[in-house]
Parts: C-alpha cells; sequence; structure tokens
C-alpha cells in the first residue's frame, strides 16, 4: 500500500482521491509516522469483535478452585504414583 507524506497528499490530494475511489487505498503520514488510511467508501469494513465478557454468567468457578487436586498433586510430586 502506497504511503504519502502530508505535503504530498496535499498537492496531489485529487490524484490520490481518484485512485483510492478506483480501489487503490493509501495512508498519509506526518513525519513518517502513518496516520490515515484512505480508501473508497464501498470498501468492505471488517466487523469489530468484542470478545470481553462474551461468557459472562455461563459458568460457576468453585470457591475451592485454587485447592482442587493438591492432596494428588502433592502425593506425585512426592514421588508416590
Amino acid at each position: 500500500m502506497r504511503i504519502v507524506n502530508m505535503h504530498e497528499a496535499k498537492t496531489q490530494l485529487s490524484k490520490l482521491v481518484d485512485l483510492a475511489s478506483k480501489g487503490e487505498p493509501f495512508i498519509i503520514a506526518k513525519s513518517g509516522k502513518p496516520l490515515v488510511k484512505v480508501t473508497p467508501l464501498d470498501a468492505p469494513v471488517k466487523p469489530v469483535i468484542q470478545r470481553l465478557g462474551f461468557m459472562e454468567g455461563q459458568g460457576l468457578i468453585p470457591e475451592d478452585f485454587d485447592r482442587m487436586g493438591e492432596v494428588e498433586i502433592e502425593r506425585l510430586f512426592a514421588g508416590e504414583a
């Protein structure tokens, strides 16, 4: 994807917009740092997937979760198989 600096984008905006509208998106950078991406309006947009909390309230964690199986684990570490 083409990266253009701010000055070039200002001086060649019409040409760059024409290219973007024909399916050639570009990025405008300032001091070498990418700032914005210019794409045609009909370009597909990736949906935002929010994953945090998607299973909230769907399961229960036992109170002794951090101690589950501790006797067996101690036995295995002690070499008593």
